[in-house]
């Protein structure tokens, strides 16, 4: 579709939703102003670029497929990333795991690492016109081969993970001061026992034992965030996670830092959209895992599906995307990695745009006056409108590619500069 066709289209469409009360203009600019956290870890497999025991269990993180062409250094990963940003509209930010320093080859192990090897990707972050978030990696690792980290019942073990989340703080405290945005600091943790726990209590003791040690240490909000993420289950802790909800809860709570919510730690059943304006109410801010878990946690690219609506309608029916983080976590090698990117970011925007061109006073409205007849029409009717025609013309003027057309940039690339990649 050329130029004239799509900005026809805006204008039929802009019509039309001004039928409904909503002004598409406002929707494109507020959307023009939502920044996401790409996660670098698609890119490689969630490899990183350590030299340690490869042998170390992976520690709950399962990467699946075997899609030629993972990036093997920091240079290819940055020229992927490169490439999937500029078919994204927006300006957005990248999350980085700590194993993703530039370490030149040498064996620095997890508790010694400083900002120094970090900073040629604040320089790559500047050029790219990008802000850096950051995480503690306390998988993939021999002091996590047991399980347990921050809650183990070896108090050695339990020292190595605390001074490198310790590390992992100041360096994002540094990243949010260097590039001017509070770095938002989050942590996971894979502690927790595949079959049947007795002492479940002492875990938990430690691990709160462990973070008030850690968190004992403040830096300025301006320079750098706190999230605490929690799970269900996962692979290897599928009867105990010493990092439960309530536990987060507690501590976020206890600390007055962020709650993570990830999409996928959740049971099925359980809607990640309703806990959205639950937690709101006792905290500031929380943090955002986009993913999609066909299976619970497995981890797939992000697509506009039922869940990722519900999610954003319920953030901007209440006007909280102010308050909302958003960062994407997801790791699935059995595509495109670039592609998978891009799919993931473009959806979990368009789930934003649609969630913004609800008539949101109208629908109060009737909700208000018990008219929930209209209230059910008038989503009805939402359904079939030109959603699609409103996407382009944001495409169009955030300067990136509209409709499909990004998908033969990503063949292309692919073709070119990774399809030599063993």
């Amino acid at each position: 579709m050329d130029i004239s066709n799509i900005e026809r289209s805006y204008d039929s469409a802009r019509d039309k939703y001004h039928e409904f009360g909503v002004n598409t203009d406002k929707v494109i600019e507020i959307l023009g102003k939502v920044s996401i956290s790409m996660n670098c870890w698609n890119g490689d497999d969630v490899r990183g670029f350590e030299d340690i025991d490869d042998s170390a269990d992976e520690g709950g993180i399962k990467v699946t497929g075997n899609y030629p062409g993972r990036a093997r250094t920091i240079v290819e990963l940055q020229s992927d990333l490169s490439k999937a940003y500029s078919l994204i509209p927006g300006d957005h930010r990248l999350n980085l795991h700590a194993i993703y320093g530039d370490f030149g080859g040498d064996n620095i192990d997890r508790n010694n690492i400083t900002d120094n090897y970090y900073r040629g990707w604040i320089d790559w972050a500047k050029n790219e016109n990008l802000k850096l978030d950051f995480n503690a990696t306390c998988f993939a690792h021999p002091k996590a081969d047991s399980g347990y980290t921050l809650s183990s019942k070896d108090k050695n073990i339990r020292d190595f993970w605390i001074e490198h989340v310790k590390r992992c703080r100041e360096i994002s405290a540094f990243i949010g001061r260097e590039l001017k945005s509070p770095c938002i600091h989050n942590l996971w943790i894979p502690d927790g026992s595949k079959d049947i726990t007795i002492d479940r209590f002492r875990h938990r003791k430690l691990l709160k034992e462990s973070l008030d040690e850690i968190y004992s240490i403040s830096f300025a909000s301006q320079e750098m965030k706190d999230a605490v993420e929690s799970k269900l289950f996962g692979i290897g802790s599928e009867s105990f996670v010493a990092g439960s909800h309530e536990f987060y809860m507690g501590i976020a709570m206890n600390k007055k830092i962020m709650v993570c919510i990830d999409m996928g730690h959740y049971h099925p059943t359980e809607s990640t959209a309703d806990k959205i304006s639950s937690i709101l109410q006792f905290s500031d801010e929380l943090l955002l895992h986009v993913s999609r878990g066909v299976r619970w946690d497995s981890d797939h690219a992000v697509i506009l599906n039922d869940d990722l609506r519900n999610l954003f309608e319920e953030i901007v029916r209440g006007d909280l995307l102010k308050r909302v983080n958003i960062a994407l976590d997801f790791f699935d090698a059995s595509i495109n990695r670039i592609g998978g990117w891009v799919i993931s970011m473009r959806s979990t925007l368009k789930a934003v745009m649609s969630a913004l061109l609800e008539p949101g006073d109208r629908l109060r409205e009737y909700e208000d006056t018990g008219n929930f007849f209209a209230r059910l029409a008038l989503l009805e009717e939402l359904k079939t409108m030109p959603f699609g025609s409103v996407w382009d013309y944001f495409c169009l003027r955030m300067d990136v590619p509209t409709g499909n057309k990004w998908i033969s940039e990503v063949l292309e690339y692919e073709n070119e500069a990774i399809g030599n990649r063993s």
